[in-house]
């Protein structure tokens, strides 16, 4: 019968140790994964010896969720070029409120006052008609039915066509009842696109709704 040596066994699993910190210092360092596979062949021990203590085992499964949360070079890079956009565009909507609000003061017999849905111009006042930054995308204060009379309204004072800028709400979502407006005025006779735009105001909002009248 073979005899138990104490001193031996503990000297192993210390080796064991040393082996197993040892490679997992050498896969941080050299950014590896870490997993039972990746460290049973660094450290030269098997998966079975690993797994089988306990210490070990959660120390790695630590280590492997930690990793797991820390977002590779690629993503990082992405979420940084994303939040420096959004910066950018954030700073860009200050500057043309600020614009907008010199102009109005420098230019007020420009500008009239109204209440939609009800505009005060004659049929076919305009050519073209811009709708920018204010339908579908106050979609959590103004409903369906407001943005269809508003859009007879606009088609109403418009000769040829009328352009709606972005397709987007405040949370960045393409309008909810967008398919059901484009099938509402399709049935109505009215030609209708949805353009993609070089202009960006919100991050991703990057689309306009085109809407052609057909002079009979």
């Amino acid at each position: 019968m073979t005899k138990y040596d104490r001193s031996a066994h503990l000297k192993e699993v210390h080796n064991t140790y040393q082996k197993v910190d040892e490679a997992i210092n050498r896969l941080i360092r050299a950014n590896e994964n870490i997993n039972f596979n990746s460290v049973s062949s660094e450290a030269g021990v098997s998966k079975a010896t690993i797994y089988n203590n306990k210490d070990i085992r959660e120390r790695i499964e630590t280590l492997r969720k930690q990793q797991a949360q820390v977002p590779t070079a690629k993503q990082a890079k992405r979420e940084m070029n994303e939040n420096n956009k959004d910066a950018l565009l954030r700073e860009h909507r200050l500057n043309a409120l600020q614009d907008c609000a010199k102009d109005m003061k420098k230019f007020n017999e420009r500008y009239i006052p109204v209440t939609l849905p009800s505009l005060p111009f004659k049929n076919a006042k305009f050519d073209i008609l811009l709708s920018a930054h204010f339908l579908f995308m106050y979609s959590d204060r103004l409903d369906y039915q407001f943005h269809i009379e508003t859009l007879n309204e606009l088609l109403r004072v418009t000769k040829e066509e009328v352009r709606i800028f972005s397709l987007d709400d405040l949370e960045g979502k393409r309008y909810e009842h967008l398919d059901k407006i484009i099938s509402y005025l399709n049935h109505h006779g009215y030609t209708v696109e949805e353009v993609k735009v070089p202009y960006e105001f919100q991050i991703n909002a990057k689309s306009m709704l085109k809407i052609i009248k057909h002079t009979k």
